[in-house]
């Protein structure tokens, strides 16, 4: 038990030799303690498995999840053991803030693995489906490349086979009025194949000398147009058939799907929100405890230690200065007598 308590006053970064002395601290450092240490082993935890996704080894997310946990752990333990109490509680809270602010940060980057595992079912789900839709704006892609070719062969053979058509309907036409002339139906109502006939009838002749002109012309190229869509076509369903689902296994992927679940979803947007402010809360809770908490024992002991340094600091540093004046005084006495010999031998000479 004794080993457990040592090993949280480790994590806290007190100092060991002022906290035995001062009993009534102890829990307080032990919780501040094991509050840093679980924070750093959820922080390894979320970090193993943000590395997984990425190296997809198990080996490698558990070398570097520790290493990240360990780097949490002793950015913790920094903080809390860089704060003092020196019950000027605007001060402290001053002090504090870059260090809330990062703790803040830290819960995050925790957080948001975490979060992924806990919702994995759901982050597979919506990936599938941001899979789906991927491959359909690839397919539309595709077929919107094709589109406009293909609508401009379609119009160009559309207007060929009409123009045949409306010369066959015409051709039909005079056929039908040099007929019905023929046989007294139609124009001079007289049933007989006379000079009117003729006229009729050549006029139809006309007209069927320019349809098998124009099918003549027209059918090369309605036949080469097909070809060239018979072509487009095959290219198209080629290119389709070699489009592929992307693979949305990294952990952009994942963060993105757990955005749009929580934009969906009501609920899973609550739990999000819900689990992030507890990891804040674990995260910050150490900073948070050490600032609402009272002096103690030993933050005076520490203050009476640190502070004992401090003044054998600045003795030292007197020390330092008065034998520096003292030089600098003897100097200039050995100045002035040098120049006082240099002029009576002068005067000597003289």
């Amino acid at each position: 038990m004794n080993r457990l308590k040592e090993f949280f006053w480790l994590c806290a970064g007190v100092n060991k030799s002022i906290l035995q002395n001062c009993p009534s601290e102890s829990s307080k450092y032990v919780g501040i303690g094991a509050t840093i240490f679980f924070t750093g082993i959820f922080a390894a935890l979320a970090g193993g498995y943000a590395l997984f996704t990425i190296f997809d080894s198990y080996l490698a997310a558990a070398f570097f999840g520790i290493i990240w946990g360990l780097m949490i752990f002793n950015l913790d333990r920094f903080i809390v053991s860089s704060m003092r109490k020196n019950d000027e509680p605007r001060q402290e809270w001053l002090s504090a803030l870059p260090r809330i602010v990062l703790a803040i940060i830290i819960s995050i980057v925790i957080a948001k693995p975490l979060e992924l595992k806990i919702f994995e079912k759901e982050v597979e789900a919506e990936i599938s489906l941001m899979i789906q839709e991927d491959l359909a704006a690839q397919e539309q892609t595709v077929k919107q490349r094709f589109s406009d070719t293909r609508t401009r062969l379609n119009k160009e053979l559309l207007a060929l086979k009409d123009e045949i058509d409306n010369k066959a309907k015409k051709r039909d036409e005079l056929r039908k009025i040099a007929q019905e002339e023929a046989d007294g139906t139609g124009g001079s109502k007289q049933r007989n194949a006379g000079p009117i006939y003729q006229i009729k009838k050549a006029d139809a002749d006309r007209v069927e000398q320019e349809l098998e002109a124009i099918v003549a012309t027209n059918g090369a190229q309605i036949a080469a147009k097909e070809n060239t869509l018979a072509q487009i076509e095959a290219q198209e369903k080629s290119t389709l058939s070699e489009l592929k689902e992307s693979q949305l296994t990294g952990l952009a992927s994942r963060i993105e799907a757990l955005d749009r679940l929580t934009t969906k979803s009501s609920a899973i947007w609550a739990a999000h929100w819900f689990i992030m402010l507890l990891f804040l809360a674990v995260e910050t809770a150490p900073v948070f405890v050490k600032l609402i908490s009272q002096r103690g024992p030993y933050d005076f002991v520490l203050k009476k230690e640190e502070y004992g340094f401090e003044a054998a600091y600045y003795e030292d540093l007197a020390k330092v200065n008065s034998i520096i004046k003292k030089r600098s005084a003897r100097l200039t006495q050995d100045e002035i007598d040098y120049v006082r010999n240099r002029l009576q031998l002068s005067l000597e000479k003289t």
